[in-house]
Parts: C-alpha cells; structure tokens; sequence
C-alpha cells in the first residue's frame, strides 16, 4: 500500500505571494483583496487551476500598504532592529477560508514559482516567515490559526475578534491587536440597557465572527434584562429569497431597535434588499466590522442606516500614501478604467487621488489599519528584544538563528508604545485592553452621513463606568436628536402601582402591568413585584406609597357617637325628671305604697347607667379601658339590687299579711340598703380581681380589618369580663323567677308585674347581646354595647316608673290612700 499523500498534495496549485519584498527576516500577511472566489466545478481528471478572485476590496488594500508603510518605517529605524532588514509576504485569501488556510501553508513552507506542494519535500522545510499578520475575517484565522499553531508559528490578527479565539489550548500561537468581541458583545448589550431598549431583533453573520458574537451578546442581554424578538442568520452565500425572507421578517417585527453583528459580505447584500422596499424606520446598532465603513455612507440607498449607532475601534492619525504593485488593479478598480483599453474608459495613469473619495484614500477612519500598523511592531519587538537577548552571539561573529517558537515566547512578554501613545501588551489570551469609540451615524447639512464620536468603552474601568459618553448629542433614526427614543419595548413601562406579570409563552420583556394588591406599594417603574406595606401601614390609592393606616374609634364628633350620646343624656335626663316628679309628689300614696327609699336609689343608679354609656364613647386609653368596664358592672348591680330588693319586699310583704308573721322586721329599710350594698360588694371584689390580674387596656385590633387600624378595649382577662357580666345577669334571673312569682299577688301589690317585664326586656336584651358583640366588628362591638346599656336601661326606667309618673301626672285623683287600698275591678293596676 502507498503511503499516504502530506496534506499539501491535496490543495493543489500552491498560493504566491501578491505583494513580497524579501529581507533578513520575513514577516507573511494573510488579507481578503478581493470580496469573492470565482469558484468553477473541477473534473477531477487533472489538477485544478488556480482560483480567480473578484471584487476588489479597497479596505483590504489598505490594510496591506499599512503593513508594508510599518515594515519600512521599522527598516529606516536606528533604535528597533538596527542592521536588519524585515521582508514582507502578502498572500490574498479572496474572502474564502480554504484559500486562507493555503496561503498559511504556503507561508509555513515557502514554495517557489515552479514548487509544488505535492511534493513532500516543500512541507519539510523550515519556516519562510517568523510571524504571520492576518486574517480579517474570524472564521479564516481560525483556520490559520489551528493549521499553523502546532508548529508555534505566531498568528497576529487585526480584525479577527471572535471570543473563541481566546482558547489558548486550541490556539496556542494566535495574538490580535484588536479587543475581543467578549468585550463588545457585552458592550452592546449595556449599551442597548442604557437606552431603555428592552426589546430588539439581532441579525448576525453565520460563520464563527457572527455566531460567537451573538451568543455573547444574547447571553448579556439576558442579564441586562433585554429580550430578543427575533434572531436570524445570513452568509454570503445565501440564496436572494433567503435574505429576502429576512427582511420580511425584520419589518414585521414589532422591535424598532435592530442589532447587525455582521460584516460587511453579509450586510451590503442585506441591505441592498432592505433599500428596494425603501426606509423601515428603525434603529440599528451595528459591530465594529461596518459601523465605520466608509463603503455604506457613500451609497445614498443607504440613507436608512442614518442614527445608527455602535462600536468602533478607536481612530488615530492617517499615514502616509502608499503606492506599490497592486496599484495597476486598484487604480482601475477605483477609477472605473483600463489599462488594456476595450469597452472600458482606458487609464491614463494621470486620474487624480485627490480628488477621489473611497475607503482607500479616506484617511479619517484609519481605526483597523491601525491595528495592522500595530500587529506589525508587535513582531518587530518581540524580534528586538529577542535580538538583544542573544547579543552574546551577535558579537562572537556569528549570525544568530531565529525561530518561529523564540518569537512566540518573546511575544507572549512583549510590551511597547505606540506612537499614538497607547501602551500595547498582550494578557494570557493573546488578547489586548479594549477600547472601543462609541460611533454615532449623523446627517450633515450636505445629506452626507458622517460618524460622530459620541462615548468611549473602556474595559479596564469598573463594569459600571466603563461606558462614557461625550457631551455631543446623539441623533436616532429618523435624524431626530436624543429625546429618549424608548420606542423598542414589548410592553410599555408599568408606572408606580404596578407590577409585571409575564405573558405566558412570552420573553421576560413581555408582560402585563397589574396593579398591587390592597396592602402592597411599588414605588419604582417596571417593578418585578409589589411590597408588603408594614403592620401599620396601608397602602394610598396610586399603590405606591405606604400611609399609616386611619386608627378608628366610636368618636363623639361622628354621626353614631352623637346619636348614642343623645339618648345617654336623654335617658339620664329622663331619669332626672322622673326623680323630681317622685320628690316632689313624695308624700303621696303611690309614692310611699312602691317602697320611695329603694325607688329613689333606683333612679339614682339608672343615672349612673345611662351617664356610664359615655365612658364607652372617645379614643380607648389605660383608665377609660378600666374604668367603662368596672362603672357599668358596679353601677347595673346597684340598679338589679335595687330592683330584687323591691321584689323581695313585695313578696314579703304578701306574706307579713298572713296572721302572727312577723317577718317584714327583717326586711325594713336598713335591711334593704345592706341588701343592696351587699349585692354589689360582690361585684366591687370581681371588678378589683379583674383589674389586679388581667385589667382591660386599649389595643390595636388589626385583624378585623386590613385598611385600618380598630383602637378598641381589650377586655384582659376574659374570665374576668364574663364574671362581671354573669353576675349582672345571676341576679337579674333572680329577680325576674321572684317577679314572676310576685305577677298574682292582690292588685294593691301588682308592682311584681311591671317589675317582671322589666326584667324579662333585661335578660332579652343581655342575651341578644352577646352574639352581636361576638358577631360586631370594630367599632360596632363598642356601639352594640352601649346599645345593650342603653335599653336595658330605658326598659327598666319605662317599666317600673311609666305607670306611676302616669297616675301621679295624668290621673291624681288615682293617687289616694283609698283608691289604692280599694278591689274595684275598674282599679288602675301599678
């Protein structure tokens, strides 16, 4: 079996070098010259020809005459390099990969016109150059870059900005002059944030720059809070109805904001499809590879691209003109013209450069080929400090040996100045500081679109100060200056009050404003949630600010509190009245006949009743807490004593009638006050147990309602609450089973029966009471009790005092000794 072929038999004609000038040294340079491969199917019966390109990239040519500018400017140096020369090897890639991995063969083994690379002996022979420049485009120097990095070959790109390449285990040899698109991609997103434009379409290219790129810059975005509408990709190769279908998609998006991390095969192709249907209105945020070139600016269908804004590399000061042997292409390219004559205006080698306006002659945007010029000292300094190190040998006569593997090391610890000033030194990545302009598209009066300078990045600053901007004035789409253009939003800005709630199935972006709950505040824009306002506190109506909650209480300045004052006072004054009309008529039978002594305590104590209502009525403290409990437990024991005291003398006195009793001695008027005084002696010591273990005190009820805060008496000591009310309510059974034996007596001590029903609207009232004050809330709880008092009290006033206020007032001549003493059945019955 043959062995097998070395991998240069397998690519064909071997490349030559389009620009070369040979030195002590050699450096190679890698450059996409022409746009396009002229690509033609091969029979395979015999060996390809080489491949034409097409296109002529000015830009590019550019790049080459600054490399070869740097190489003389070094040659004519006394301080870098003195007493040698550096040669130079320019290849063109066409924009292609395949041809881009070629030309960094035929530079690792430097063939010669009649040379093929199938012969095996031209992979074996030593390095033609010690550094290799290029290439533009990321997805070609990765190529580069895996093909000669095994043989420690260094690699020093000036456009290619693809993360990737920082791999230092995949690309052990690879450099770049130019910042990291780690580094751009997050700026981009940062700077998206800053503008408020949450909601943006990306487009980038499909090759290891574009999708690199936008995978940083998506996963960014997502820190930054910004969602991605859309993501499409192109290649150059793309079909028309493919980009087509982009465009489609990129107009009926609803995102205005449109980021390009493209370059420019992919996005001159875009854009002449997205001209023929004419301006879309949007804002477009583009990558250093087009942000700057001069190319789109000069096309009037691109005036769409006006406001547009990005990163660039920063700019520096032009160099001198070059001119060498492409010149021939480029001056027919830019002229239009030929040298050969035909159907071409013929050149005349006279057409003036100065008077023409391309990417060539355009000395205001030198931002990459300064990265050329810098790429090209890099090498230079890595070789003069490695030509210092090995003066030893220099001096002993001998000629020292340079190898790519010396260079790779001495670049690795390279730091110099340039003559912008800015200080070059590569970190463990072979990556550089980045600095990016922050370029602004403007119209100038002329219509002609220029780029204004508006911010720097600075990637060794702080995170959040590495954007700057210049005091200029930004312009957006549509030419309009800064406003705030916030237009690119899924979902417009949730105001204070609201919180986002995200759209099933929708990014982040997307969301619906939802106003906070009763309780909660947001007082921030575009608030993830609402906040809980503290125990007392609630919030106002707009939900965004915490007031402290209304503290309610039965007041005497509101409508209930005056209506329960009234009756208060007027149950009091009724009582009062009732007690005058008794004093006055004091003598009188009726008056004497119903026992006057307990009548008047009785009416005294209904007083302190009705007046004991009040204490229930204000803003709850210490001492009104203790004292509305106990003055109406006392002061309704002294009012049901006072009522059984009557009942036990009528019941007695019915029973001193029957012959040799003797029984009423027990119960005169003495007896019927230490009755009294005794009953409610038992009630003073539950009211003084209650205060000393668990007194009532005031207490912020804040459960009842959510919105405000009920003020009201904490009764302490439930048992002691319901001890004092069980008790008024023990002798007030009592009283109503001894009325109700009383209700049949004779008609001249028929008191039992008024007595009787007094008692019965007592215990009615008192036991209704008690599930409506469980039942009440806040202030109403206050209300039902007072209510409670108040009936009880006006019922007992009514029932015992209305018939004889009647007789005494409406009908005296009833009000005898006589009358009363008599067993007519036409008799009023009292």
């Amino acid at each position: 079996m043959a062995a097998p072929a070395p991998i240069c038999s397998l690519l064909g004609q071997p490349a030559l070098p389009l620009l070369s000038a040979e030195g002590d040294i050699n450096i190679g340079a890698v450059f996409p010259l022409h746009r396009n491969a002229l690509f033609k199917v091969h029979s395979f019966t015999s060996r390809p020809e080489k491949t034409s390109c097409i296109s002529f990239d000015p830009r590019e040519f550019q790049f080459a005459q600054t490399l070869i500018f740097a190489l003389e400017e070094i040659n004519n140096s006394s301080d870098l390099l003195p007493g040698l020369s550096l040669g130079y090897q320019v290849y063109d890639s066409c924009s292609y990969a395949p041809l881009a991995i070629h030309s960094a063969l035929a530079l690792m083994n430097s063939p010669g016109p009649e040379d093929s690379l199938g012969d095996p002996s031209s992979c074996s022979r030593s390095p033609a150059v010690l550094g290799i420049v290029g290439e533009s485009s990321s997805t070609s120097t990765i190529g580069m870059s895996s093909l000669v990095g095994p043989f420690n070959i260094p690699v020093i790109s000036h456009f290619a900005t693809c993360a990737c390449l920082s791999n230092k285990k995949k690309f052990p040899s690879f450099f770049r002059t130019i910042p990291s698109d780690f580094y751009q991609s997050r700026a981009l997103a940062k700077l998206v944030k800053h503008f408020g434009w949450n909601w943006v379409g990306v487009v980038n290219s499909n090759n290891d720059y574009g999708n690199n790129g936008m995978a940083t810059f998506l996963e960014a975005s997502w820190h930054e809070g910004v969602c991605v509408e859309y993501q499409e990709s192109i290649h150059r190769t793309d079909p028309r109805e493919k980009l087509l279908e982009v465009v489609k998609v990129i107009r009926r998006a609803t995102a205005r904001v449109v980021v390009l991390f493209l370059t420019l095969g992919e996005l001159i192709p875009l854009m002449n499809e997205m001209a023929l249907e004419g301006d879309p209105g949007l804002q477009w945020v583009g990558s250093e590879a087009w942000i700057t070139a001069r190319l789109l600016t000069e096309n009037k269908s691109y005036g769409f691209l006006r406001g547009a804004v990005g990163f660039a590399i920063r700019n520096v000061h032009p160099f001198q003109a070059p001119d060498n042997t492409l010149l021939r292409e480029f001056w027919e390219t830019v002229f239009k013209c030929s040298f050969e004559g035909g159907s071409s205006t013929l050149c005349t080698g006279t057409e003036s450069l100065a008077k023409l306006k391309n990417q060539y002659t355009d000395m205001s945007e030198l931002r990459i080929s300064s990265k050329v010029y810098t790429a090209v000292y890099a090498i230079a300094h890595a070789l003069h400090n490695l030509l210092t190190d090995l003066k030893n040998d220099t001096d002993s006569g001998r000629r020292p040996v340079y190898t790519p593997q010396q260079v790779l090391q001495y670049l690795k610890e390279v730091r110099f100045r340039v003559k912008t000033g800015e200080e070059i030194w590569f970190d463990d990545n072979g990556d550089v500081v980045a600095f990016y302009d922050l370029v602004n598209w403007q119209q100038e009066e002329d219509g002609t679109l220029q780029f204004h300078v508006v911010g720097l990045y600075d990637s060794s600053m702080p995170p959040e100060q590495r954007i700057t901007f210049n005091k200029g004035k930004l312009v957006w789409v549509g030419g309009q200056a800064e406003v705030g253009l916030n237009t690119s939003v899924c979902s417009e800005s949730c105001p204070t009050g609201t919180r986002k709630a995200v759209q099933k199935g929708k990014p982040v972006c997307c969301y619906d404003c939802v106003p906070c709950a009763e309780g909660e505040i947001s007082n921030i824009t575009d608030s993830n949630g609402c906040y809980r306002c503290d125990l007392e506190y609630w919030s106002n109506e707009k939900r965004d600010l915490c007031v402290l909650k209304p503290v309610e209480f039965l007041s005497y300045e509101e409508m209930m509190g005056i209506v329960l004052v009234f009756f208060s006072l007027l149950g009091s004054g009724v009582t009062t009245l009732v007690a005058v009309v008794f004093s006055i008529h004091k003598d009188t039978p009726i008056v004497r006949a119903n026992n006057s002594e307990l009548s008047f305590l009785l009416l005294f104590f209904l007083t302190l009743c009705f007046l004991c209502s009040l204490t229930f009525i204000g803003r709850p403290s210490e001492w009104s807490c203790m004292l509305r409990h106990t003055a109406f437990g006392i002061t309704f024991v002294l009012c049901i004593s006072c009522v059984l005291g009557k009942t036990i003398v009528v019941l007695m006195a019915f029973r001193a009638t029957l012959p040799a009793s003797n029984i009423m001695k027990w119960f005169g008027p003495t007896q019927q006050r230490l009755s009294v005084l005794a009953f409610t002696l038992i009630q003073v010591l539950i009211c003084v147990l209650w205060l000393t273990v668990s007194p009532p005190f005031p207490y912020k009820n804040m459960k009842t309602y959510k919105e405000k805060v009920i003020l009201e008496c904490d009764v302490g000591s439930a048992i002691g609450f319901w001890a004092v009310l069980g008790y008024i309510g023990l002798l007030a059974l009592l009283c109503f089973v001894l009325a109700f034996l009383a209700r049949k007596l004779p008609d001249n001590f028929n008191e039992a029966k008024f007595i009787t029903f007094s008692m019965l609207i007592f215990c009615a009232v008192w036991i209704t009471f008690i599930p409506a004050y469980v039942s009440s809330p806040g202030k109403f709880t206050v209300a039902v009790e007072i209510f409670a008092i108040l009936a009880s009290s006006f019922g007992l006033l009514f029932c015992i005092f209305a018939p004889k206020c009647f007789i005494i007032l409406l009908r005296p001549e009833q009000n005898t000794k006589k009358h009363i003493m008599g067993k007519t059945s036409n008799d009023i019955r009292y």
